[in-house]
């Protein structure tokens, strides 16, 4: 059970994970997944679950005489558009892992929170993410 909201954990693939987002594309789970896996994580994805669908609207009662107007066909099922990210290390964090400055990526610097919003192309991590001005 997670302490708080920011450490949480689900079984993805059978597997017991912490998850690192949900609901994400799947551009960004490629971009995540090569950090995490750069430092040496085990990474899980599964698509995120479909969204509640509402409840099909009653059928109008039909007059005598009448004939029912045909039902609409069921739509087939879309592949899933979003997806969830997990690590198998259970002491993982992401909060802690960006703050804590423990994840690099592969040209040696480290991941600033800015780079892995993908707000940044680039990790500048030479100024401290509390003197940024903007």
């Amino acid at each position: 059970m997670a302490i708080n909201k920011n450490h949480e954990f689900e079984d993805l693939d059978n597997i017991k994970c912490s998850i690192v987002e949900k609901n994400v594309s799947a551009a960004r789970v490629q971009f995540i997944k090569d950090i995490l896996t750069f430092n040496k994580y085990e990474v899980v994805v599964v698509p995120s679950p479909a969204p509640k669908a509402a409840p099909a609207a009653a059928a109008a009662p039909v007059a005598e005489g009448e004939q029912a107007a045909p039902l609409a066909p069921t739509p087939e099922p879309i592949s899933p558009s979003t997806f969830t990210v997990g690590v198998t290390d259970l002491r993982f964090n992401p909060t802690n892992a960006l703050f804590g400055r423990s994840l690099f990526t592969p040209e040696g610097h480290v991941v600033t929170i800015a780079y892995w919003q993908q707000k940044d192309v680039a990790s500048d991590d030479s100024i401290p993410y509390f003197e940024h001005k903007k």
